[in-house]
């Protein structure tokens, strides 16, 4: 099973069209989201409210608020680690499971959204003040599958601090837990470390072959090109 070559983009035009998925996941959040900037109505439909979702059983809202977002670099950010990520790992999800590749990464992403908001709603649920929106949850359940996928991959933080992915995730998983204990500002930290374990032990399940391919790269010397 060598999927690595999978992650090193040499036609971007070609592996965009080969990844409909996240094409998707893309034009509909980013047009959604441009269209709940300009209409209150739609954004109030639509967000993440655990007291609204428990009182009148609208659990659309756990896949609607991934949808909106809070301003455009909320927007920008998280559709451009979409990107980045989620055509890697959408060729990744085909390669490996074959023709149920797609259901699955529909799946990871889909679910992810859910996944990441349901410790925020058993939290919130009696808290009608509590409103969350964006689709970090689910970007970060893609970015952990690509780094079960490929541990040893160099990430750039703020675009010019190289990391490996492996020691990356370590410090995202460590930070967003840090934070959301805390809790002293308004972004869901709580959302970004459930949707990174989902994304995570859900693509393992599928395969636990995985797990071991994960292992033997990180305990690889070679394999982290240094």
């Amino acid at each position: 099973m060598d999927i690595s070559s999978i992650f090193l983009f040499q036609d971007t035009g070609s592996l965009i069209m080969s990844a409909p998925l996240t094409l998707a996941f893309i034009v509909i959040t980013g047009i959604t989201s441009y269209q709940a900037f300009n209409n209150q109505d739609l954004y109030l439909k639509l967000i993440f409210n655990p007291y609204t979702i428990q009182k009148r059983k609208e659990w659309y809202r756990f896949w609607s608020y991934g949808l909106l977002h809070a301003n455009w670099l909320h927007l920008g950010l998280n559709l451009f680690v979409l990107f980045g990520f989620g055509i890697s790992v959408e060729l990744a999800y085909k390669e490996v499971f074959g023709p149920l590749g797609s259901i699955y990464y529909l799946l990871l992403y889909g679910l992810g959204l859910a996944a990441s908001s349901l410790f925020d709603y058993f939290k919130h649920k009696d808290n009608y003040n509590y409103n969350a929106v964006g689709a970090s949850g689910a970007v970060s359940a893609v970015l952990f599958a690509a780094i079960l996928f490929n541990p040893t991959q160099i990430l750039l933080i703020y675009g010019i601090i190289p990391i490996p992915a492996v020691i990356g995730g370590a410090l995202y998983l460590g930070y967003s837990y840090y934070m959301a204990r805390k809790g002293n500002d308004n972004i869901g930290h709580d959302a970004h470390f459930w949707g990174a374990v989902w994304g995570f032990t859900f693509t393992a399940i599928l395969d636990y072959r995985l797990l071991w391919l994960f292992w033997m790269q990180i305990t690889t010397p070679g394999m982290w090109g240094w």
